[in-house]
């Protein structure tokens, strides 16, 4: 029944106040025909509310339910996969049978991206329901080892009444080992040591057990350690070089352990190096000597000695050379004591004039050998009989001078080789016809007994050199003009990039290696880059943390440089290798949180369950298919419980749409019209009697 007035609603309800009280009245004064004044009043009242009769046509609308299937990481171990997957199908088939049901599913996947968050199953299940009306839906069904990480408080934030239910795969009280990481550095100085933390621990197995950790740096194993199980461990890492410092550490299998996939932590520490500490040794003056300390000087990160000479060899005035410094140069320091400590050594323009002693170049050579790294920026000084090839630096010098030098107007041409090599390669103006940078005048002619010749000058002459030697490595610009560049002439050049790369390529850093193996995530897809001086490259071999492997085939991207991309499936440590170098590459976080705990587990989801009167439960006492049981499914009204030994149940809505309306007006008839009337001369015939 509806009302609809006939005058507005306050006039009703005041006729309506007038009619009560005066019948009211009436009946307590106990005048003749009272009651009968007081029904037709009232009568009249409710014909001035116009009360209506609807009839509606409904259509019954079926409740939805959904499934929501876990597909993350954790999933895959053992039989879950299949567990799940038999779970699966057998659920679709119960739900299909129920009726007035209707069954929605989604899936969550977890453990690829940089930013992963572990098992977000609600995230997915807001996006399932977020185009269910409320009042319709009669639950959700959550198939997964109970890993959850984004668990509400209650399902009132989803904006949704009606049970959660956990079908939990696994089974119960396994024992899984883990490495939970209390303090990692992200960053770290490269020669000096940062403190590393971290817990070995143990679900369903007794704490205190001796346990081996196993410490690779790079994909190399560098030492071991052993601690005990649920104790905090400190540790020092090294960091051995700058970038990318890839340490993992490994715990050995615990007995009758779930997985070891678990049992790694990754860290990565980017070195930074604190202070470059460079030794410039300048002999003939000329104007690319200010070039060069400029170039260094302008760099925050460089520590600069410069041993430089002021006065040329034709230059006499009879003063001793033992008098010509200010002060006493610490020569004996420099060069006998503390020469392992420079990272760089710069020759330019030196010549030999007796200031060093031979033993100070010998030792420079032996340096070298080490794993030291010497520049040395030629002139014309280099060509003559006082040049320092002429010294123990021979041994290590690659470029052998012929005694000529060649004077004229050039540009400074990237070889063939130095199109594939990284200090010269994609050099600004680098043209493979004519390079866009400006002219040198001289180039010093030589023989190249080993190396790489990177950049040419005139008829091919060499004129970048860039050579290993024993541990160590050398490089040799055959020309005093780069300066020029730097200066601007005809446009100058990329001096500035050219000679950092040269440095850097020196003190071996690793974005400028020839031959190199590097693995990168690139959104959900491992990008594997070979660098290499050859013409073509091997398939690379790559090795998931599950110990699947996959190959990899690369495509040439430019001179030197091979690509190849593969789709990432598991978060963690993958090792790659071409049968020639080796390398690591970690996708998603370096400590995924999917990774912490891989037990199967009711006690994240049983509290919610329990507030939603549902319940989550294991369906397999051994966590494989065969033995997998369902509960049995009921459509139960809502308040009631929504699970039982052996049942789980979908909240009943009854919910339904409305299709048309009928209306019937009570007073709208000639029958109630006339009944009215009838009414009303029945009050009149009795008060006129």
């Amino acid at each position: 029944m509806d009302f609809q007035p006939l005058v507005p609603v306050w006039l009703a309800i005041a006729l309506g106040v007038i009619v009560t009280i005066v019948a009211f009245a009436g009946l307590v004064a106990r005048a003749r025909g009272a009651f009968l004044r007081a029904l037709t009043g009232a009568v009249l009242t409710l014909a001035v509310f116009n009360p209506v009769l609807l009839r509606e046509e409904r259509e019954s609308l079926p409740d939805i339910a959904v499934i929501v299937t876990d597909r993350s990481q954790s999933q895959t171990i053992g039989d879950r996969a299949a567990l799940t997957d038999a779970a699966e199908t057998e659920l679709r088939k119960r739900l299909g049978t129920t009726a007035n049901l209707e069954v929605r599913q989604t899936e969550v996947r977890s453990g690829i991206t940089s930013a992963d968050e572990g098992t977000l199953a609600f995230a997915a299940l807001r996006q399932a329901l977020s185009d269910i009306p409320p009042e319709r839906y009669a639950g959700a069904i959550m198939i997964t080892d109970g890993q959850v990480h984004d668990i509400p408080d209650s399902m009132e934030q989803l904006g949704y009444d009606g049970p959660l239910h956990g079908l939990i795969t696994g089974r119960e009280g396994e024992i899984d080992r883990t490495i939970k990481l209390t303090q990692a550095p992200k960053f770290g100085i490269v020669g000096q040591s940062q403190a590393l933390r971290f817990i070995v621990a143990d679900q369903g197995a007794a704490k205190g057990q001796p346990v081996q950790v196993t410490i690779t740096v790079d994909g190399v194993v560098a030492g071991t350690v052993t601690t005990q199980s649920g104790v905090e461990t400190e540790m020092e890492l090294d960091i051995t070089h700058g970038g990318d410092n890839i340490i993992e550490l490994s715990a050995a299998e615990l007995a009758g352990e779930l997985t070891t996939r678990n049992n790694r932590a990754i860290i990565v520490t980017k070195g930074i190096r604190d202070r470059l500490r460079v030794l410039l040794i300048s002999g003939k003056p000329h104007p690319g000597e200010r070039t060069w300390r400029n170039l260094l000087k302008a760099d925050t990160s460089v520590d600069l000695v410069h041993f430089t000479i002021l006065r040329p060899p034709e230059k006499q005035d009879g003063t001793p050379i033992n008098e010509l410094s200010l002060i006493a140069f610490p020569t004996r320091e420099l060069f006998v004591e503390k020469l392992s400590e420079f990272d760089l050594i710069i020759f330019d323009r030196y010549e030999r004039r007796g200031v060093l002693p031979v033993t100070y170049l010998a030792n420079i050579a032996d340096y070298v050998e080490k794993g030291g790294a010497v520049l040395v920026a030629a002139g014309p000084d280099y060509a003559q009989a006082t040049s320092i090839y002429r010294t123990p630096l021979s041994a290590i010098l690659p470029a052998m001078p012929t005694g000529e030098v060649t004077v004229g107007p050039f540009k400074a041409r990237v070889t063939e080789k130095g199109e594939r090599h990284p200090v010269v390669r994609g050099l600004p103006g680098a043209s493979k016809t004519e390079p866009t940078w400006g002219r040198w005048f001289r180039i010093i002619d030589s023989e190249v007994r080993n190396g790489d010749i990177v950049m040419a000058g005139p008829e091919d002459r060499p004129l970048m050199v860039l050579s290993r030697v024993g541990e160590g490595r050398v490089a040799e610009l055959m020309s005093d003009h780069a300066w020029l560049w730097a200066r601007g002439f005809e446009g100058g050049g990329p001096q500035a990039e050219m000679l950092r790369r040269m440095a850097h390529w020196l003190m071996k850093e690793p974005q400028l290696e020839e031959e190199a193996l590097s693995g990168t995530q690139t959104g959900t897809q491992l990008t594997v880059e070979r660098n290499t001086m050859g013409e073509e490259v091997d398939d690379v071999t790559v090795t998931l943390p599950s110990g699947e492997t996959r190959t990899i085939n690369l495509e040439q991207a430019q001179p030197g440089i091979w690509r190849g991309k593969l789709e990432a499936t598991e978060a963690g440590l993958h090792r790659l290798s071409d049968g020639k170098l080796e390398a690591v590459a970690a996708i998603g976080t370096v400590d995924p949180r999917e990774a912490t705990d891989l037990s199967a587990t009711t006690e994240k989801l049983n509290p919610l369950a329990a507030s939603t009167r549902a319940s989550a439960r294991f369906i397999s006492e051994d966590g494989k298919p065969a033995s997998m049981t369902l509960p049995r499914i009921a459509k139960v009204n809502a308040g009631r419980s929504m699970s039982g030994s052996g049942w789980i149940g979908l909240k009943a809505n009854n919910a339904y749409r409305v299709l048309s309306i009928g209306a019937f007006p009570m007073f709208a008839t000639l029958l109630a019209l006339a009944a009215l009337l009838a009414l009303v001369s029945l009050t009149w015939y009795r008060e006129g009697r």
